[in-house]
């Protein structure tokens, strides 16, 4: 039997979010396999609950666990089965584990990583745990404004978050050199016009991608790795107009000869759009699940198979 959620129903079930082009795509590759409807489609799925567990669990003998991408949540289906039943790692889980525990314990030197998306509160924890592992930390994505804030630069109107500038000002001033933010930006004048910034923007400007400046000065920085982790796009990478400071980055992942990881989410979508997804080394499955484990070291589905009965 297998089990699994799609989209983000609201614990109902929804048309939107039918599991029925997987089922049917699941009988060509294993006939005989049954697929439970959406896991979220039923509350007790988000909210871990015991009757839910007990659902999923009557008539089953053993338990696996091939969701990485779901492993950071405290889900009935992830840390239910474990409770009662023999369980154990599936391949892709394994995989993922072994390589994203390797970055942390494990790292070649220089080890990079390469941040970005648009709020630091997302990710405050993995940017405090990697500088104590990395050599260097590259931010790019609305996120630098915040660290720009904490410069005393002026950001125009673009997008920052204003109760992290202390924390982000902390953080430069306990990191020493190994953070490397954009040296120039691009995006649209008060006016509304693409032009390209240094890192000081006028009054109503707002900052969309990183320049072809910093999108060089990352390459460089990646292409001195041994070992790179991405995750975040370096700007608004769907619009055309703000999509070539992330190309560049990908890029450069994939001409580098570094052990190269890219942390799911936004950074593999983007990989994809531009056909490079096959040109790093591992594309996690889990864009949350991957920062989690990067933080912590450990994730509560993980934890859950640990304490599984098993003979």
């Amino acid at each position: 039997v297998c089990a699994s959620h799609l989209g983000r129903p609201k614990g109902a079930p929804d048309p939107a979010y039918s599991m029925e082009p997987v089922r049917a795509r699941l009988a060509e590759l294993a006939p005989g396999v049954e697929l439970l409807d959406n896991l979220r489609f039923d509350p007790g799925e988000t909210g871990n609950s015991d009757e839910f567990v007990a659902t999923l669990t009557d008539g089953i003998d053993l338990y696996v666990n091939d969701a990485f991408g779901a492993s950071h949540r405290e889900h009935a289906s992830i840390v239910g089965p474990p409770k009662t039943l023999p369980s154990a790692m599936g391949r892709l889980l394994a995989k993922e584990v072994d390589v994203l525990t390797g970055l942390r314990d494990r790292p070649k030197r220089p080890f990079v990583a390469v941040l970005g998306g648009a709020k630091i509160s997302d990710k405050l924890g993995v940017v405090e745990a990697l500088l104590e592992t990395v050599d260097s930390l590259v931010i790019g994505g609305a996120m630098c404004f915040t660290f720009f804030a904490a410069r005393g630069e002026p950001i125009g109107d673009s997008l920052f978050e204003p109760d992290q500038v202390d924390t982000c000002r902390r953080i430069l001033d306990e990191s020493g050199d190994k953070i490397h933010l954009p040296e120039d930006l691009v995006g649209l004048d008060a006016n509304g016009e693409f032009a390209t910034f240094g890192t000081r923007l006028p009054d109503g400007a707002k900052g969309f991608d990183i320049g072809p400046g910093s999108a060089a000065a990352f390459t460089d920085v990646i292409m001195d790795a041994r070992m790179v982790f991405w995750n975040g796009p370096m700007g608004m990478f769907e619009d055309d107009r703000f999509a070539a400071g992330t190309r560049t980055v990908a890029q450069a992942m994939a001409d580098t000869k570094a052990f190269t990881v890219v942390g799911g989410g936004d950074s593999a979508a983007a990989l994809a759009q531009f056909d490079l997804d096959d040109e790093v080394d591992h594309v996690s499955t889990g864009g949350g699940a991957s920062l989690e484990l990067l933080e912590l070291g450990d994730l509560p589905g993980l934890a859950a198979l640990r304490g599984a009965p098993n003979a």
